[in-house]
């Protein structure tokens, strides 16, 4: 651990984003795959003013926008074999632009059914599948699938759905993700509480659905995780963790590797807080798990995860000025992305020497913008800490 403890310890801020004039919270960050990290990779960030920015990875400025109007976009995803960018969007579409186009124009439309709201998706880790979570309208939440590949003879730039699942949620969909090498293999997450994970290989969803786990409370995000990513992790709004492995499914052994109800009574900091988690990351080669979280002052904390529960790694103080929402972990180069509601975009690596910038005002958000926004709830924390 002290090795790992180091590498993370040593992560100094090399570049920060210019500002917009526009305050906005950067609420999602995902970088292109198709080139190595340091020859000219391409950063995509979902804005709380519903646009997508893209930026340049080694200099942080915005290289163009692609906005979702007059739909909200939920979400940000590269695909894995070129630079198309995704977003789902509560026009009942998931869109895709090309970021190395000025276009603004989106080069595919994936259509949904009438009422479809989409505010979670994923691309299978071949491309050749999407899958989007919505919102439960009238008695309906459903997960709905399209065929990804882009065909040059199709002149057609809209593309209706393959078919959905509509039996094993009962509440908005908050999260799906497909497994990084098996691209029939995804799970998703709801208000609900359930985390399920199908096999959509399968002929119908009820063969599909491989194994339902709970986590009691509504799901923020879930992730893969293990060797050869047979263990499943999620978080949930009320700052829970749950890990499952899906190795004991036909064993004696249980399939909980890890239940915490509320992570912020059971983390020893060393002095710090800790108001909220962020999400998590598999360390391949490290073959470890590990969350990441924050304070409200824009303090990031990094914790390991064993089955024996979470331990405090190390934390990241002066880079942001508020919470911190959105992180992109690069196995590659080691580097880390962060973005919080300063509207600061920051790019951490081992070892590097800051240049000297100055230090944004943490910027207020218009309310409106507030409600849209995934926040965290510390009611019911406060009020089991004053009993």
């Amino acid at each position: 651990m002290e090795k790992i403890e180091e590498q993370f310890a040593n992560l100094n801020i090399v570049k920060r984003s210019s500002g917009t004039e526009e305050p906005t919270y950067l609420l999602d960050i995902d970088t292109s795959k198709t080139v190595p990290a340091e020859k000219g990779s391409l950063v995509a960030v979902l804005c709380s003013n519903g646009l997508i920015r893209i930026y340049d990875k080694e200099r942080l400025n915005i290289v163009r926008e692609f906005s979702g109007h007059p739909g909200h976009l939920n979400g940000v995803k590269f695909a894995n074999s070129c630079d198309i960018v995704y977003s789902s969007c509560t026009d009942s579409t998931i869109k895709c632009w090309d970021a190395r186009l000025t276009s603004e124009k989106p080069v595919q439309l994936f259509k949904g059914y009438p009422s479809n709201i989409f505010i979670s998706f994923d691309i299978s880790c071949n491309d050749h599948v999407i899958c989007a979570g919505t919102e439960k309208v009238d008695d309906d939440a459903l997960l709905v699938f399209w065929d990804a590949r882009i065909n040059s003879q199709d002149v057609s730039t809209t593309k209706d759905p393959l078919g959905a699942y509509s039996e094993t949620h009962s509440d908005d969909i908050t999260q799906v993700c497909f497994h990084p090498s098996n691209p029939n293999m995804v799970v998703s997450g709801s208000t609900d509480g359930l985390v399920n994970v199908f096999d959509i290989s399968a002929d119908n969803e009820e063969d599909a659905l491989v194994t339902t786990c709970n986590s009691v409370s509504s799901v923020s995000y879930i992730g893969w995780s293990g060797k050869d990513y047979k263990q499943i992790y999620c978080m949930t709004h009320d700052e829970g963790f749950y890990w499952w492995d899906l190795n004991h499914l036909d064993t004696d052994e249980p399939i909980t590797c890890l239940s915490i109800q509320d992570v912020r009574e059971v983390m020893n900091l060393k002095g710090g807080v800790l108001d909220y988690l962020i999400g998590g990351l598999y360390h391949e080669k490290m073959d470890k798990l590990f969350i990441v979280g924050g304070t409200n002052t824009g303090v990031i904390h990094l914790m390991s995860c064993t089955t024996s529960g979470l331990s405090h790694v190390t934390s990241l103080q002066g880079g942001h000025a508020a919470t911190v929402r959105s992180f992109f972990w690069n196995m590659q180069d080691d580097s880390l992305l962060t973005g919080g509601e300063d509207a600061q975009l920051l790019l951490w690596k081992p070892g590097a020497i800051e240049k000297k910038f100055t230090k944004k005002d943490n910027m207020k958000i218009a309310s409106s913008v507030h409600q849209r926004v995934r926040t965290h709830s510390n009611d019911s924390y406060k009020r089991r800490k004053k009993q």
